[in-house]
């Protein structure tokens, strides 16, 4: 069952190839002159062309649907839903504080800025963006998945912390692992019904 994975919302772009059993991954930094996100195309043609395979081998496609960068957001569900529907097969939709929360091996507590005093909360589940204030009580105790701008304010508060971007976690394969157990959980979509996770509104730019 070969299943590719990517993810755009994030710091990284990852994309990964996988048959269940071997992972072919590749990621891929933001440069000067361009969001890591603009690579994803040329990625996954390379990926494909390195295993020897075409993208009428794949069965399934995974992807990171937030929350994360509005633009990287756009970039992974657009991607998939495109090639879901000309390849005429399922996707399988990951939220981003899911895939995080197994970094360590566990189904740890994550907590991500939001903005606006608020962060994207998982613990076990989706919590929403909550208040910095309440976030402060549910991370006391508890092993915290966060990011850079939120490190220091949790590091007063628990001592057994981890951002997820000052270290090299195989987030693609973790991806790749959720998706596949989703499928096994009968848990699949069709293309039309893969919808990016928006749990704040996408910021509005007017003229």
């Amino acid at each position: 069952m070969n299943m590719l994975s990517f993810d755009t919302c994030l710091d990284k772009t990852y994309v990964t190839l996988s048959d269940g059993k071997c992972f072919k991954n590749e990621i891929i930094l933001s440069n000067k002159e361009n969001y890591h996100s603009a690579y994803l195309i040329s990625t996954i043609v390379k990926l494909l062309k390195e295993t020897n395979m075409t993208a009428n081998d794949l069965d399934y496609i995974s992807t990171d649907i937030g929350p994360g960068s509005f633009t990287g957001i756009r970039a992974c569900v657009t991607v998939a839903r495109t090639l879901a529907q000309q390849l005429d097969i399922m996707t399988v939709g990951v939220s981003s504080l899911e895939i995080l929360s197994k970094i360590l091996g566990g189904n740890d507590l994550v907590a991500l800025d939001a903005r606006k005093n608020k962060a994207y909360v998982y613990d076990g589940k989706i919590l929403g963006a909550v208040e910095l204030e309440e976030v402060d009580k549910i991370v006391k105790g508890k092993r915290l998945i966060t990011d850079d701008s939120l490190f220091e304010r949790f590091s007063t508060i628990t001592e057994n912390i981890v951002s997820y971007q000052k270290g090299n976690y195989p987030l693609g394969e973790i991806l790749t692992k959720i998706a596949y157990e989703k499928i096994q959980a009968g848990i699949n979509t069709g293309w039309g019904d893969l919808k990016p996770l928006y749990i704040q509104p996408p910021p509005v730019f007017s003229k």
